[in-house]
């Protein structure tokens, strides 16, 4: 049978932290770059799973997932939670030193809650969406993006945001034909941010 998709389950957990990690530097593999692969799940999936299960999708192929779409209904109250219930699940793993660059990332998790910007207020929700290589460039990222949107729009979310390293072109041009448009900065953040309605796909 082809790949389905089906809302994410507790089971599912490690293959999203391994989908996570081997599509985490620019849509390439991050294992091995931080000092323990599920920094970056621990950042970008963990927090979804534990706190809006609901709204994580996954691609299952013959009973594993190999792709996901996660996020949150609202950003703003989403980032408190992080802090409040999702940091002292993780807090354990990073108590040993780390690099600056890992600390600037963990900041993330245990620093001051940092403000949304003003310019996304308009797209309270945001997105993760990652595919093993092999799925990717099938149609199944635009599968996972329609089934989102339809969750937030049932949910009563007028719109969605992401963010993007620029560097990610391919990235980029696949957001850009689901009708994401760039949302700008004030001060030209090195994170590319867009956003869409969460009406239906063209």
């Amino acid at each position: 049978m082809p790949p389905a998709i089906r809302p994410y389950a507790p089971a599912d957990r490690d293959a999203v932290y391994d989908i996570c990690v081997r599509t985490a530097d620019d849509g390439g593999d991050a294992r091995g770059q931080w000092s323990t692969d599920d920094l970056m799940p621990d950042l970008f999936a963990g927090p979804y799973l534990h706190l809006e299960p609901e709204l994580a999708f996954v691609l299952d192929d013959g009973g594993t997932a190999v792709g996901y779409v996660l996020g949150t209904r609202h950003s703003a109250a989403f980032a408190v939670a992080v802090r409040r219930e999702w940091a002292p699940r993780v807090a354990g793993r990073y108590a040993g030193p780390a690099s600056a660059a890992e600390q600037d990332l963990l900041g993330m998790l245990f620093g001051p809650v940092r403000p949304v910007p003003p310019e996304l207020a308009g797209y309270p929700a945001h997105l993760h969406i990652d595919l093993l290589p092999a799925y990717q460039r099938r149609g199944h990222g635009r599968a996972l993006i329609r089934r989102f949107l339809a969750a937030l729009t049932a949910a009563g979310v007028p719109a969605v945001h992401l963010g993007m390293a620029p560097a990610n072109t391919a990235a980029r041009a696949f957001y850009d034909r689901l009708g994401f448009r760039e949302i700008p900065l004030a001060g030209g953040p090195a994170v590319t941010y867009l956003g869409r309605p969460t009406s239906p796909l063209p």
